[in-house]
C-alpha cells in the first residue's frame, strides 16, 4: 500500500503539480530567478547578509546555510547515481531543468514565509507554511495549517531524523568498520549538544560546517574535471542527447530519463515542500523578497552545483557505461567512480561526505520539527524539551535499525506535505506577486537595499511587530520604512 501511494504521489501527481506550478511562478514573475540571479551574489557579498539585531536573529547567510544543510543530503551523492543508473545520463538534463524551475517556487514560498513571520515575546521570529496558511489564507484554513504542522513533525522531526542517522551509521560502518551502535551513540551525544542550544547554535554550526562540506565536495569534483577536461564536451553532449532519446539507454529511454531526472531533482532541492521556508522566515532581512532571492540560490547550489558534481564524477569515470546495465548503483557507484579517478581514498572521501551531509540534515530536520511544535504550543519549554529528548533517542535507535518501512511512510507524508504547501502557494500567488513587485519597484527606483513597509500591506494580516528594527545600541525602535539603513 505504501509503495502504491508513493508511486501515485511522486511519479504522477506531484511531478505534474510541482512542474506546473513552477512554470506558472516562473512565467508569472517574469523569470524572477534569472532576473535576480546576479543579485543573489551581491546580497550574500554585502554586510547585510551577515547582519544581526540586538536579539541575535539569524542572518540571511545563516538562514541560507541552514537551508542548504537540509537540501543537501544523500540525494546529492546516492540519488544522482540512482537517477543515472535507471534513467541514463539524460536524467541529469531534466534534473537541471527542474532545479531552474524550482528556484522560482522557492523564491515565492520563502518570500511569503518572511512576510507572514510572527514576532515572539522573547524577540525571536517564527514562520513557515503553517503561518502563511493561517494568516494569509484566513481563519477558515487554520485546520490546513495544523495538518501541515503535524505532517512536518512526523516527516522531518521524527521520520527523517532516524533515517539520516541510519544512513550516517551504515556509511561509517562500510568505510571504517565502526559499529553502528558506536556511531549512533556518538551522533546522539553531538546532536544533543547542538539542539539544546536552540536554533542559534544550530545556525552557528551550519554556517561553519555547510560551506566546508559543500566546497570540499566541489573541490574534488573540480579535480575530476581537471583530470578529464578533454572528455567534458563529450559528456555534456551525451547528457543532452540522452535527454531526448538520441542515445541508447537502459530502461524506458526518454521516458525514464525524464521521470528519474524530475524525481531526483524534486527530492533533492525540496522546492515546493515547504521545508526551507521554516528557516527562511527567521532570518533578519529588510525585505521579504531579499530572502526569497537568497533561498532561490540555495536550490541552485543543491541541484545545479552539487548534484552536477556527482554526475560528472560518475559520467567521466569508467565504472558506468551508457547503454550497459550497471552491476552497482547508488552510493557504491559514486564511490567506485571517484576511486577510479583519484585512487581508493576516493571511497573514504564519499563516505565522509555522506556522513557530513547526513549530519547537517539531522540538525536541520530537528529545527523543522521544533518549528512545527511552536505553531501549537508557543514554545512550551516542557514540550520542546521532550521533543529534544525524543530526537536524541531516535538518532541512537535509528542508527541500528533498518527503517525501510518507516522510509516509505515518510515519503508518503512528505508527498502530502508538499500538496498542502503547493495548494497554499497557488492560493497566495497574488500576495506573493505584490511583495515581489514592491521589491522590483524599489530596485527600479535605484534603491540598493529595498526595505519593507508593513503598513502598505495592512490587508494581508502581517504581524507589524516582526518588521520593527531594534538597534543594537538600545536606541528608539523604528519600522523598516522609517529607518531603511538601520540594518
Amino acid at each position: 500500500m505504501l509503495e502504491l501511494l508513493n508511486d501515485l504521489l511522486w511519479s504522477k501527481v506531484l511531478i505534474v503539480v510541482l512542474i506546473g506550478l513552477g512554470l506558472w511562478f516562473t512565467i508569472g514573475s517574469r523569470f524572477v530567478q534569472f532576473r535576480y540571479f546576479g543579485r543573489m551574489f551581491r546580497i550574500l557579498g554585502a554586510n547585510q547578509a551577515f547582519a544581526h539585531d540586538k536579539h541575535g536573529h539569524l542572518s540571511s547567510f545563516q538562514a541560507l546555510m541552514l537551508s542548504v544543510a537540509g537540501r543537501v543530503g544523500g540525494g546529492n551523492i546516492a540519488g544522482v547515481a540512482v537517477a543515472i543508473t535507471l534513467g541514463g545520463p539524460g536524467a541529469i538534463f531534466w534534473m537541471w531543468m527542474v532545479g531552474l524551475i524550482g528556484m522560482a517556487t522557492s523564491f515565492f514560498e520563502c518570500t511569503l514565509a518572511q512576510a507572514y513571520k510572527k514576532a515572539e515575546p522573547d524577540g525571536t521570529y517564527r514562520g513557515g507554511p503553517a503561518h502563511y496558511i493561517a494568516r494569509g489564507m484566513g481563519a477558515k484554513w487554520k485546520w490546513l495549517a495544523a495538518v501541515y504542522s503535524v505532517l512536518l513533525l512526523l516527516t522531518f522531526g521524527f521520520g527523517f531524523s532516524a533515517l539520516q542517522s541510519y544512513s550516517v551509521a551504515t556509511s561509517f560502518n562500510d568505510a571504517f568498520g565502526i559499529p553502528v551502535v558506536a556511531t549512533g551513540l556518538a551522533l546522539a551525544v553531538i546532536v544533543g549538544a547542538i539542539i539544546f542550544g536552540g536554533v542559534k547554535r544550530i545556525a552557528q554550526v551550519a554556517e561553519v560546517l555547510v560551506p566546508v562540506m559543500a566546497l570540499g565536495y566541489l573541490a574534488i569534483a573540480l579535480v575530476v574535471l581537471a583530470l578529464n577536461i578533454t572528455e567534458l564536451p563529450a559528456v555534456l553532449a551525451l547528457i543532452v542527447k540522452s535527454a531526448f532519446g538520441l542515445e541508447p539507454a537502459i530502461g524506458g529511454g526518454i521516458g525514464a530519463a525524464i521521470l528519474m531526472g524530475v524525481k531526483r531533482g524534486l527530492f533533492s532541492n525540496e522546492a515546493g515542500l515547504g521545508s526551507a521556508p521554516n528557516v527562511a522566515a527567521v532570518a533578519y532581512v529588510p525585505h521579504p523578497a531579499s530572502q526569497g532571492v537568497v533561498q532561490a540560490f540555495s536550490v541552485f547550489i543543491d541541484t545545479l552545483i552539487l548534484c552536477t558534481c556527482t554526475a560528472f564524477i560518475v559520467l567521466l569515470g569508467e565504472v558506468y557505461q551508457p547503454g550497459v546495465a550497471s552491476e552497482i548503483g547508488g552510493v557504491a557507484l559514486t564511490q567506485a567512480s571517484l576511486a577510479g579517478h583519484v585512487g581508493e581514498w576516493g571511497r573514504v572521501f564519499v563516505s565522509i561526505a555522506l556522513m557530513l551531509f547526513g549530519f547537517t540534515t539531522i540538525i536541520y530536520n530537528y529545527y523543522l520539527g521544533e518549528n512545527s511544535l511552536s505553531f501549537f504550543s508557543d514554545n512550551n519549554p516542557l514540550l520542546v524539551g521532550l521533543y529534544r529528548v525524543l530526537v536524541i533517542a531516535l538518532c541512537g535507535w535509528g542508527a541500528t535499525t533498518d527503517l525501510g518501512t518507516a522510509f516509505a511512510f515518510a515519503d508518503v507524508t512528505m508527498g502530502l506535505l508538499a500538496l498542502a504547501n503547493l495548494f497554499a502557494l497557488a492560493m497566495l500567488f497574488k500576495p506573493g506577486l505584490r511583495l515581489m513587485r514592491d521589491y522590483d519597484r524599489q530596485i527600479a527606483a535605484g534603491i540598493e537595499e529595498p526595505v519593507f513597509d508593513a503598513t502598505r500591506f495592512a490587508d494581508l494580516d502581517i504581524d507589524r511587530a516582526a518588521w520593527v528594527i531594534e538597534p543594537e545600541d538600545g536606541g528608539t525602535p523604528a519600522t523598516t520604512a522609517t529607518q531603511p539603513r538601520t540594518t
